[in-house]
């Protein structure tokens, strides 16, 4: 049963491809209001995750409902944004194009086009060509582009992958303003380090969820005192049945594709 507190409620969701398991069976709640880690491995199957709450993924089984409804539902298109891992912007258009370009699309008020290159720190290249821009530029226009229309749900594929560490922090540090605002965020990353900088992490692996918590109860358990040694030693738990039978139950799913 879906909770009431849940921006996103997902039950027995499996993914395949072809013949190949990439989701097994997950069952995961993000609560409102809250910045979600979803942290793993390249490949563990985080973006087909993503794809599955925005609704943009087919799912072989399960049930996914964000913020109340099924995922992918036309009730969904204004409450959700989305920013995958490449930037999703126009190369031949300035960014204050792109951005009005995309508030028309989704219906957003013109007013936001200004709010959201304030909140991403991208007026110094509002009239430049995307084509022109760095790597983090180019992230962080895709980020003002999900944060048009002022979305309740804000799922982000690898934010941060590539950025200098300033820019990291940076961008972290806005997540939590968004997120004491009321809005609930999902955060992909394979950088084990910023899983301190959320409010709760789910941990994957080879398709599986091995860990649900917040982080200090994360590093209780396993004892150690940092999120990459509490991965490693939940791996160690998950993988105890001896002679590397896996616990009954769980299948062994293929890493996804890039």
């Amino acid at each position: 049963m879906e909770s009431p507190t849940a921006a996103v409620s997902v039950t027995g969701l499996s993914v395949t491809r072809g013949k190949s398991l990439v989701l097994s069976s997950l069952d995961l709640e993000v609560p409102r209001g809250e910045v979600v880690g979803l942290l793993g491995p390249s490949g563990c199957g985080k973006s087909t995750l993503m794809r599955s709450i925005v609704g943009t993924q087919i799912i072989t089984g399960g049930d996914v409902r964000v913020l109340g409804d099924t995922a992918g539902s036309a009730a969904l298109r204004h409450r959700v944004g989305y920013m995958t891992q490449n930037a999703s912007i126009y190369d031949d258009l300035p960014v204050i194009a792109n951005l009005n370009y995309f508030a028309k699309v989704i219906g957003a008020d013109p007013d936001q086009v200004k709010r959201v290159i304030e909140r991403t720190d991208l007026g110094s290249v509002a009239r430049s060509m995307a084509a022109d821009l760095s790597g983090g530029q180019r992230s962080r226009v895709s980020l003002a582009v999900a944060l048009l229309g002022k979305p309740e749900l804000l799922v982000l594929d690898e934010p941060t992958v590539g950025l200098d560490p300033v820019l990291r922090v940076e961008l972290w540090a806005l997540f939590a303003e968004l997120a004491a605002e009321g809005t609930t965020l999902l955060v992909s990353s394979h950088v084990m380090d910023e899983a301190t900088r959320c409010d709760r992490l789910i941990l994957m692996r080879a398709g599986e969820i091995i860990a649900q918590d917040t982080p200090a109860r994360l590093l209780q358990r396993t004892n150690t005192t940092n999120a990459e040694d509490a991965f490693l030693a939940l791996i160690h738990e998950a993988e105890k049945p001896a002679s590397g039978i896996r616990a009954p139950g769980k299948h062994r799913a293929v890493s996804e594709e890039p």
